[in-house]
């Protein structure tokens, strides 16, 4: 068996609308429902859920499970070589990192997701061959075909991020840039409040700066009416809010409908 092919990463540069959904309910049977609804991507998020390692192990599984092209991301809450390691044995090929606030650290996360060898001797993600995302083994030339198959998202949240942003979206084997919204207003001075013109005006920004670097920008967007808004923009990965924003919207409808 050979590896098998991130489409995502592929998809990622041709910057073709691409729309998600976050996992925020550390659920194996919510995220294989929502993998049967057609969505592009599921991000599994590991730093606002409670999301561990074997949650994570579980819902790739789950996804998987859907024979469908829908292609899991993973968020970690950090950048820490034991947990992105753990994520990409599991078989994440596709890994997001919050809160980018420099090219040094977008060439760090770049590193935890490379196994080191000639093209990459920098990299700092250990090797294990008896691991899911090698098929226990049975992918034999996982190890050699990994590297050019993970597709990494760096989050900008930050007015420091913003300061750095070309040299961000510069940093080679960085296929994404994603905004937070709702970190980026805080640090902006604007807490709660993403639609303020100083944050819009910085969304903006990222999305400038990944067209110039010729890679996708992404965003998070509450409801189907931002959505459309962000993706006539130009920004190419839009998550349509979370399966718990979803989950609550749709049962206090449904309520006050029967209540009325």
């Amino acid at each position: 068996m050979s590896a098998l092919t991130n489409s995502l990463k592929q998809r990622l540069k041709d910057r073709e609308p691409l729309v998600g959904l976050w996992l925020s309910l550390a659920s194996a049977d919510a995220a294989e429902a929502l993998a049967h609804a057609g969505f592009d991507w599921l991000c599994i998020d590991m730093e606002h859920a409670p999301n561990d390692s074997a949650d994570v192990s579980a819902q790739l599984r789950a996804i998987a499970a859907a024979h469908l092209p829908t292609e899991p991301i993973v968020r970690v809450p950090a950048r820490e070589g034991w947990l992105v390691k753990r994520v990409l044995d599991a078989g994440a090929r596709t890994v997001m990192f919050p809160n980018i606030e420099s090219a040094e650290d977008a060439a760090h996360a770049i590193r935890l997701t490379r196994y080191p060898c000639a093209d990459t001797p920098d990299g700092l993600r250990g090797v294990a061959g008896v691991v899911r995302a090698a098929a226990f083994g049975a992918r034999r030339d996982y190890v050699q075909t990994a590297n050019t198959q993970i597709a990494t998202i760096i989050q900008i949240e930050s007015a420091r991020a913003l300061d750095e942003l070309d040299a961000i979206a510069a940093t080679p084997g960085v296929d994404c840039l994603f905004v937070g919204p709702a970190d980026l207003a805080a640090s902006l001075g604007h807490l709660g409040d993403s639609k303020h013109p100083d944050v819009q005006a910085a969304i903006a920004r990222v999305l400038d700066a990944a067209g110039k670097a010729g890679i996708a920008a992404g965003i998070f967007a509450l409801d189907v009416a931002s959505a459309r808004q962000y993706r006539d923009a130009g920004f190419a990965v839009i998550a349509l809010a979370a399966d718990v924003i979803w989950l609550v919207r749709a049962s206090r409808a449904a309520l006050q409908e029967m209540r009325s």
